[in-house]
């Protein structure tokens, strides 16, 4: 019996072999395969990260030595198949060298490649953006510069001072006198804006009769005076 018992498992082991054992083997073989495929691609994306940190930290070097148009030539290296992350950081480098070199089209055209990168963190996009409009304010129509700075100009985002006032003021150049007023009040209420932003929003909507101060301000203005009145004194 035991030997009839190994007689047919020998031949359910043979049928199978005849049966799947071309299949399985191909399996094994593209599983094998993958598994190097990605280990190389995994090197070869290591590479590429250390080569694009390398460029970036020469430039740098560059950049600080004074050699704008050197440290300008390391960061264009950093292109084509790099991390997100790694492409806006050169670019931004970039657009501020173009700047202290007086082309400013150039590092508009700089921050709005880093504003349309995708995967790119969120804060150097919409800090791109903004500075890209702060850059080329006096040749955008106000309605462009309120239509892409407007998701910016909103309480408890982090760009809502810088981005405000350029709304602020895109919004009194066209005549929108009560969205200026709001968009003034706000920033004012605001505990996010910084105070040198807040004091020159005051003082323009002020001027178009808005009050921009409220009590709880005002108190604050008067006990800060108090202070310095007492402190005066001493």
């Amino acid at each position: 019996m035991r030997e009839v018992d190994e007689a047919v498992r020998t031949d359910d082991v043979s049928n199978a072999m005849r049966k799947y054992g071309i299949p399985v083997g191909v399996l094994l073989l593209l599983v094998l395969g993958a598994f190097g495929g990605w280990l190389w691609w995994d090197a070869r994306q290591e590479a590429a990260l250390e080569a694009q940190s390398e460029a970036i930290i020469l430039a740098m070097d560059e950049y600080e030595a004074g050699n704008l148009d050197a440290a300008d030539q390391e960061l264009a290296l950093v292109d084509g198949d790099v991390s997100p992350a790694a492409l806006a950081s050169a670019k931004l480098y970039r657009a501020v060298i173009a700047l202290e070199q007086g082309r400013t089209e150039d590092a508009v055209a700089f921050y709005e490649e880093v504003a349309a990168i995708e995967g790119a963190p969120p804060p150097m996009r919409d800090g791109a953006l903004l500075r890209m409009v702060y850059a080329n304010f006096d040749n955008m129509a106000p309605q462009a510069v309120i239509d892409r700075l407007g998701p910016l100009a909103v309480d408890g985002n982090p760009w809502f001072g810088s981005a405000g006032e350029l709304v602020f003021h895109a919004n009194l150049e066209m005549d929108n006198i009560d969205a200026a007023g709001a968009l003034a009040i706000a920033m004012a209420d605001s505990d996010d804006v910084p105070d040198t932003v807040k004091a020159r929003v005051r003082q323009l909507a002020g001027r178009y009769g808005f009050d921009t101060i409220n009590d709880t301000q005002l108190r604050s203005d008067s006990e800060e005076a108090d202070e310095a009145g007492e402190d005066a004194a001493e």
